[in-house]
């Protein structure tokens, strides 16, 4: 693919099928959890092969604004924290979470366990994204939590006490981050902490990576199905970890081989990774490619051109996933019909609404549900000019679409850097 700069835009020409090897940078949701947890270890905990994107360095500067001392190392990726044993240094923190999701959820949590007086905010998108379920839960485990404005939303402002513990029920969170966040403070309430979802919730691999993360630092989860239990008066111990590359920037690769009938191979992953987008494999087989493990990487071979197929499949464990399969079923036999994903009208944009519209400037016939999307794909698809609502996945994804179709051209491309700074630069190597 030939990358054309365009000030804040880029256009895109396709180069052929693409045959390459890749490491995409480090987990950004593995390297944010175990941020979180180094910062409540005693002691100093080194990562590397972390994410350095944007949502890593609000983490990070949030950590700096409640004096922790905590470094981003950027030639080799490594980030060192020092962690204070449970304690939050400072007691008082103005912090903005910026467009970051996962930050303004763990932190609203971390802060819970200070004492002091803390405020959480963001950019106007957050304040539109739904808080008040971690906000009830925490609540429910002692925390004083008050909303500055719209109840139910960011900002917040948290007076930190001592976590009470007990027991918490989640009717049905837009978010698995949310268990995630009450999950990784739990250990250091007062009492036990029994956590339970009985209507479910998105993303359960997430929340899998988590335990599993806090199983590696020492500290036990009990899990059954949609019930947590995390026993008090554990800690997390300091380590040297090695994050794994991100699996979610993986499947744009991945599906760079399935839609020009190429090969690609990413370093690092396996399916045994403690990421569950790797799972995108088995969606990608089920469309016709061939998918193989070597001992370093995980290998998708796409189907000769035109015999990529349409798939109807639930994506509610892996929606992070879902652009990156709507773009791939542009150019596949037969509708694609993605279920599962109601979440995404609560992420960076409305993830649904934006899907709709975009596809079918590419000249697609989309149906639009709230939980769901129907991609019935075009006999050719079209230039356009895609709108990207500040949103990452948006920009990654549909520039996929460039490996096909001459002149497209993706706006405000420079969001790319929320999760993947250099994902231009790299996508244009990976397919020369």
């Amino acid at each position: 693919m030939r990358v054309e700069r365009l000030n804040q835009h880029v256009r895109l020409s396709p180069s052929g099928p693409v045959d390459f090897r890749v490491r995409p940078p480090g987990s950004k949701s593995l390297t944010n959890r175990h941020l979180l947890c180094a910062a409540l270890a005693d002691g100093a905990t080194r990562l590397d092969g972390a994410s350095a994107s944007d949502d890593v360095r609000v983490m990070l500067r949030a950590l700096e604004r409640l004096e922790f001392s905590a470094a981003l190392v950027l030639d080799d990726e490594r980030i060192e924290v020092s962690g204070r044993g449970g304690l939050i240094p400072a007691t008082r923190a103005d912090i903005d979470a910026g467009a970051a999701g996962t930050a303004m959820r763990f932190l609203t949590a971390l802060c819970c366990l200070g004492r002091g007086h803390y405020r959480l905010d963001g950019t106007p998108r957050m304040r539109e994204r739904p808080i008040g379920d971690l906000v009830s839960a925490l609540r429910e485990l002692g925390a004083g939590i008050g909303y500055e404005q719209r109840e139910g939303f960011p900002p917040l402002t948290i007076v930190g006490s001592t976590l009470a513990g007990g027991e918490m029920t989640l009717k049905r969170p837009p978010s698995s981050q949310f268990i995630s966040a009450l999950l990784m403070v739990a250990p250091y309430a007062a009492q036990d902490v029994l956590i339970a979802a009985p209507a479910g919730f998105p993303s359960r691999p997430y929340v899998d990576m988590t335990i599993r993360v806090m199983r590696s630092l020492g500290v036990e989860v009990l899990a059954d199905g949609p019930r947590f239990i995390v026993p008090c008066s554990q800690r997390y111990q300091p380590r040297q970890v090695a994050i794994e590359p991100d699996a979610s920037a993986a499947c744009y690769f991945w599906a760079a081989a399935a839609i020009t009938g190429g090969a690609a191979t990413v370093v690092g992953l396996s399916r045994e990774s403690l990421q569950g987008d790797v799972a995108f494999v088995d969606v990608l087989e089920r469309m016709g490619c061939r998918v193989s493990q070597s001992p370093d990487g995980l290998r998708v071979d796409g189907p000769p051109l035109s015999e990529l197929r349409g798939v109807d499949v639930d994506l509610e464990a892996m929606p992070d996933t879902a652009q990156t399969l709507a773009v791939a079923a542009l150019f596949a036999r037969g509708a694609t019909t993605i279920r599962g994903i109601g979440n995404l009208r609560t992420k960076e944009t409305d993830r649904i609404e934006a899907l709709r519209r975009e596809l079918t400037k590419l000249g697609a016939t989309v149906e639009a549900g709230e939980h769901r999307i129907r991609i019935t794909p075009p006999g050719e698809v079209e230039p356009a000019s895609i709108a990207t609502y500040d949103d990452h996945r948006m920009a990654m994804s549909f520039a996929l679409v460039g490996l096909r179709v001459d002149g497209v051209v993706i706006e405000n491309a420079a969001c790319v850097s929320k999760s993947f700074p250099d994902y231009f630069a790299r996508i244009a190597e990976a397919s020369d």
